[in-house]
Parts: structure tokens; sequence; C-alpha cells
């Protein structure tokens, strides 16, 4: 019996046996001869090889994974992202040395064998035998493409790649079978092009044309004789002969190369020796992968575009699908990201808010009337480092972003439309006391809420009646808990689900009184398209960030489509809107108003001041500002954000300015259509409080019973006055 050499491993003459098992049996594989059992040829324990007509007669070959390119509105790239990178080119865009030089070092008589090369194993068996290890292999071009082909099929599952590279004669013979079949279908061009684009070269460059701008920033089709070498000595081992960390080491096994390419005729001695002198000329192009490296804070955007991806059923019926098919990538990916709306975005957060500010801020503008996200950005960077974050502060909890945050009384709006389509007045007036329990009972869409809370306004001198108009201007607490527990909670949570107002962790609206102080967190992208509905005649449109994809054979794929739903009465949209106008000309968001364009929104500050906010819009864009603590621990009190100091902060002096610039910066050079509003008088103009003893307890239809200037939002002005607490907002 041969023994084992001394520390482990097979001896020479097993060695010698297991090549000549080898040997055999590519000869019989060559005849066409069906083979036994492994154990029937000694040739392996049981089990390792199958019977040879028992092996599947066709290869699946996966589609080879490639970058995706993420593109804004305008066709700019955002960003490549890939598990792989790797771009798949022909033949023809390889240049002839890159194609010489890969033959002539991984298999010099290509061209003259079939599938298996019976002569380079019997070389190979001899030169193993003399070196007492595997000095040389015998594999075939072909039979290392089939090999790439099952490490890629593995994808990143460490078992399934370990599998597809075990050195056991039962993998040995799958590649055999499967490169007759291939060498039958595809003949040698076809095959060497495919082993071009799946072999691996180092550095995450994954085929050649990868490769060729990794190591040289140029096309493969422009690769000269000595780049081509050196590409072509890596594939044997990408880490050994990296040029890049051992330039000596590389630049040995590229001169091998080149040897070997004189050997074969392909290049004269002269050539080869010429080559061979000439230093290694790298110009090395950083992997650029990810939407680490997006452009205008993007990053963020690009992030929920693959959440996007993997989350709707559109790219595959299962998450395992759509998740092998994103990593599959080849795809162009068409955004709606307007790029000029993202550099203002991104501007004026950076402008407000430093990333190394004890709390953040993250701003989102929609397209009403599409739901088109027309750009996403936060004062704290895509990434890993200091000051860096991964999580998107604008969206909820399972689109990559966080629990979400108090929106304060950005949500009041939502309960006034919830009156209004019920038929309350906006002229109604409530009592308004500076604190108040809630009402108690109050009916709710099961059942009804019970309870002692209470709740107050911010200061003592902000005491009622009011009506509808200026409890809105001035945020009063007191006004909207009373309407609230007038009309019901139930309207207030069917009108928040039909404007897509929905909590950021997924869960359901509480349905409790306090809702219509915003207490229960949401995210900007949510506020942003929900008001985008009273920009658009009361129809609510579900944001959407894809216009289209391409697959890497130019093929288009189905993408989810924005739904568009009548969230309210155009009437209704159209008193919120005079409502809210008057925030920013003479209210709590006057800070925020844009000039020259007709704009509406609302102050919104959370209890403790943990965040605040800013949501408003004009007829082409709607937009939502958060300011806040991203853990809810920091309360803005004392504090400096943007190197302005802040005794208390409100929506209207940080949310309010970055809202107003970003607005700006988007809708520089674009059309400043007028909202659509309704008359609603002033009854207070003069300063007297009341009505006149017109309004008795009921409800009054718009313009009946006042007097006063009859132009929406105008003839009448609300001096400074601070935030309310328990979900107000913004004095100045």
């Amino acid at each position: 019996m041969a023994k084992k050499r001394e520390g482990g491993g097979l001896s020479r003459t097993q060695m010698a046996a297991k090549f000549l098992g080898v040997s055999v049996l590519a000869g019989a594989v060559l005849a066409g001869i069906a083979l036994p059992a492994a154990g029937a040829l000694g040739l392996a324990a049981k089990g390792s090889v199958e019977g040879f007509d028992d092996i599947p007669a066709n290869l699946k070959t996966p589609p080879l994974s490639q970058r995706t390119t993420i593109l804004d509105a305008d066709g700019g790239e955002i960003a490549k992202v890939y598990s792989r990178d790797r771009t798949v080119v022909n033949l023809k865009q390889i240049s002839p040395y890159m194609q010489q030089a890969i033959v002539a070092i991984e298999d010099a008589r290509f061209y003259q064998h079939g599938a298996v090369d019976l002569k380079g194993i019997l070389r190979a068996l001899n030169k193993n035998a003399q070196s007492g290890g595997v000095a040389q292999g015998a594999s075939t071009l072909t039979q290392q493409y089939v090999k790439n082909v099952f490490i890629e099929e593995a994808g990143d599952d460490p078992d399934k790649v370990a599998q597809a590279t075990q050195q056991t004669l039962g993998r040995k013979v799958k590649e055999l079978k499967y490169a007759i079949q291939l060498e039958k279908e595809l003949g040698k061009r076809k095959i060497l092009q495919n082993y071009l684009n799946i072999t691996f070269f180092g550095q995450q460059a994954y085929g050649i044309e990868a490769a060729a701008q990794r190591y040289f920033s140029k096309p493969a089709k422009d690769l000269n004789l000595e780049e081509s070498a050196l590409l072509a000595g890596i594939v044997q081992s990408p880490s050994r002969y990296d040029p890049v960390n051992d330039p000596q080491e590389a630049k040995r096994r590229r001169n091998t190369v080149l040897q070997r390419m004189a050997d074969v005729k392909d290049i004269t001695q002269a050539q080869a020796h010429a080559a061979a002198q000439r230093p290694i000329q790298l110009k090395v192009s950083r992997p650029q992968n990810g939407c680490i490296t997006a452009v205008d804070g993007a990053g963020f955007f690009c992030d929920y575009i693959r959440k996007v991806f993997l989350n709707d059923k559109a790219f595959g019926k299962t998450r395992n699908d759509r998740s092998k098919r994103w990593n599959e990538g080849g795809m162009t990916i068409h955004t709606t990201l307007d790029p000029q709306t993202q550099k203002a975005i991104q501007k004026s957060v950076g402008d407000h808010v430093h990333e190394d500010d004890q709390v953040a801020s993250a701003a989102t503008i929609v397209q009403p009337g599409t739901g088109k996200i027309l750009g996403m950005g936060q004062s704290r960077p895509y990434g890993f480092g200091p000051h860096q974050t991964q999580i998107n502060l604008s969206v909820d909890h399972d689109m990559g972003g966080g629990a979400g945050y108090q929106p304060g009384s950005t949500f009041k709006p939502v309960v006034a439309a919830a009156a209004l389509e019920q038929g309350t007045s906006p002229y109604q007036k409530y009592s308004s006391p500076y604190r108040m329990q809630y009402p108690s009972p109050v009916q709710t869409c099961n059942g009804e809420w019970q309870g002692t809370d209470a709740t107050q306004n911010e200061n003592r001198s902000e005491v009622g009646p009011y009506g509808m108009k200026e409890a809105t201007a001035k945020s009063v607490n007191t006004y909207f808990v009373q309407l609230i527990s007038d009309i019901g909670i139930c309207p207030a949570v069917k009108m928040a689900q039909k404007m897509g107002i929905e909590r950021a962790d997924g869960k359901p609206l509480q349905q409790v009184p306090s809702m219509t102080l915003g207490v229960q967190e949401m995210s900007p992208l949510t506020m942003a398209a929900g008001y985008a509905a009273f920009a658009n005649g009361g129809e609510y449109c579900s944001p959407v960030a894809i216009e289209s994809i391409t697959d890497a054979r130019g093929r288009q794929m189905q993408v989810p489509q924005s739904s568009c739903r009548s969230a309210m009465s155009k009437r209704t949209a159209d008193t919120i809107n005079t409502l809210l106008r008057g925030v920013v000309q003479d209210g709590t968001g006057k800070k925020a108003g844009l000039k020259g364009r007709d704009s509406a929104g609302k102050t919104g500050t959370s209890d403790s001041r943990y965040a605040a906010w800013f949501v408003g819009y004009t007829p082409n864009a709607a937009g939502a500002v958060w300011v806040g603590d991203p853990l809810h621990q920091r309360k803005m009190y004392n504090i400096t954000i943007g190197g302005v100091y802040h005794d208390k902060v409100y929506g209207a002096d940080t949310p309010g300015p970055i809202w107003r610039d970003a607005m700006t910066g988007a809708l520089a050079g674009r059309p400043a259509p007028g909202l659509s509003t309704v008359p609603i008088d002033d009854p207070n103009k003069g300063g007297n409080k009341g009505d006149g003893g017109q309004n008795k307890g009921g409800k009054h239809r718009p313009g009946q019973g006042h007097g006063g200037d009859n132009k929406p939002g105008g003839g009448w002005h609300i001096p400074g006055f601070p935030d309310v607490l328990g979900g107000g907002n913004g004095g100045w």
C-alpha cells in the first residue's frame, strides 16, 4: 500500500494514480462512453462522483451580475450600485492582445483541442508527479468557464461558493460534461467572450471591462500588450498578483505571460522583451459602488430606490426573488429625482443645520398630482463615519427610516379637513380656553374614548373664542381639541388614511383625541405627500420614485405607478388652502413665506420640543421639513443649531426657513401658478373678538354673517407670539 508523505497529503504514487484516473476519465468522455459509478473506477470515495449520465444535460447559466446605474429625472447619474462590479462586453470590444494573452497563459491549445485537453492532462500528470504536488492544472478554458458559472450561481453564499470550488472529482466530472455541451453549443469565440466577462480580476473587478477600468481607467478595447499581459496574469491568483499591493510580483507574472505569448507565436520575442522592460503604469480608478457615492446628497434617495425595489412585488413575487434580481443588476433606473430640487434641498439643509449639531434635519419635496419624489435630503450625510448615518430620516421604518417623529400642529389641517367634510363651517367658533380637559367621551370608529387628559395653549393670553381661520393661524391647541371632540375621532382617522398619512412604524393610528395635536410619529415623506392633496384639489397621489427601468438587454421592466384617489372635495381643499395661506402670510409661518409665489403651510412643534416641523406647498411642489433628535433624547431648549443659538426651537424659526430656501431654489425659473382658495371673512378685523352675536353655536356657511375684508387670507394680521405646547407651533 502506498504511504502518505511525511506531514500528510498524498504520495507521488497516489498523485499519479489520481491524475491517471482523470486521464482515463477524459479519454472515456472523449470516446462518448457513459461512465459507471465512481466506485467501480476506484477514483474517489463513495458518493463523490455522480454517474456521468445522471448529470443534467444542460448547464443553467445564470445572468451575470453587473452594475446598475441610477439616474435622475434629467438622465444625470446619481450612483452606480452592484454586488459585483461588471460590465458585459462583446468580444469585439476586447483588445486582441487581451484575447491572446489569456489564451496563451491559461490554455494555449484552446483552439486545437475539444472540451477536454488530454495532452494537457498528461502533461500536468507528469509535472505534478515530478514535483510531488499540484504544480500545474489541467483544466481547459472551457472547464474554467464552467467552474466560474458555478461560482456565479453561488452568489455570496459562502457554503455554495465552497461547493462550487471544492477540489473533488465529482465537481471535475460535472465540469467535463458541461464543457462538452458548451463546446458544441457556443463555439470557441463565444466561450472566450463569456470567460473574459465572468472571470474575477481582483480589486472588486469582475470581467475584463471592469478590470480595464479599475487598473487603467480605460475600456478593454484599448488595452495594450503589457496591460493585457498584466491582467491575464492576475487571473490565476488575484490576491498574489495584485499590481496595486504587490507591483513586483505582478510584474514578474506579467513577464511570464509575455514570454508565453512569444512561445506560442502570438508576438515576437523582441516584442516580449521590449514589453517586459517597461514598468507597470497603473491609473487606478477606485471602486465607486453604492449609494455612498451618490451626488448632491442623494445617498438616501438612492437607498430608497433599493428599498422600493426590494419591497414591491412588481419586481418579483417574493423578497428573495427581488433581492436576487437586484444583485443581478445590469439595470438602468430612471428616477423622479429633480436635480435642481435635490441641490436646493441639500444646500438649504446644510446652510441651516450642521452635520455635527446635536440635532438633525430632513426634508422631502414631492409633486402634487403625480406623487413624484423630486428631492430628499438631510443634514447628516449618508455613510459610516462620525456624524453620518444610513438611516433615512425622511421615510418610514420599513423603507429604511427610523421610528418617525411627532408632527405636532402640522396634523391639525388634517382634522380641519375632516371637519369641513363633515359639514363644519370654517366660521365655527369654540371657547378655546387657555387650559382644558379633553371632552369625554369622544366617539371613535369602534366605540368611544374616555379619559381625563388635559392640554393648554402656549400662554395665558391665548383665550377664545376663536374661529377656524384665526385658530389655525395661531395654532390654538384647545380649539382643535374641541373640534375633534365635536366631529369625533373616526372622521379624522379616515381623512388621514385617505391622505396617505400613516404612522412611520407601520402601526394603525391610535384613535385618541390627542391625535389632533400630532402626537403620533410620522415621516417627512408622508407629511409632504399628504399636504400635496391640498394643492391638488383634494386628490392624493401615493409617492413614487421610479420612472422607468431597462434591463441589461435594453428591455423595459414593469415599475410601480402612483395611485391617486380623492381624499376630500375640492371645496374642502380650497378652504384649507385659504387657512394655510394665512399661516405663511400673517401667522406662525410668516418666516417661511415665499416671495412672488403663492404658498401655504403649517408649523409644528412636538411636546418638550423633541421635534419641530414646517410642511407647506405651492400648486407645483409640496415639501416637509423636520428638525430634531433622531433618538428622541435631546429637547430643543438652549441649543445651537447651524451656528445659531435658540432658547427654544419653533417650527417657524428653523424648519420654516429651511423649507423657504429649499422651495425657492427648487422652483426658481419655474411657473408660479396661484393656489385655488375660497373667501373667508375675518370677523376680528379691527381688533374685535367674537362675531357680534351672529354665531349662536351653530355652523355657518362661508361668507354668511361676517363683515370685514372678503379677500382670502387678507385684511388680518397676527403679531408675534410664542409656540403652542403639546403639538403647538411656531412663534418667531
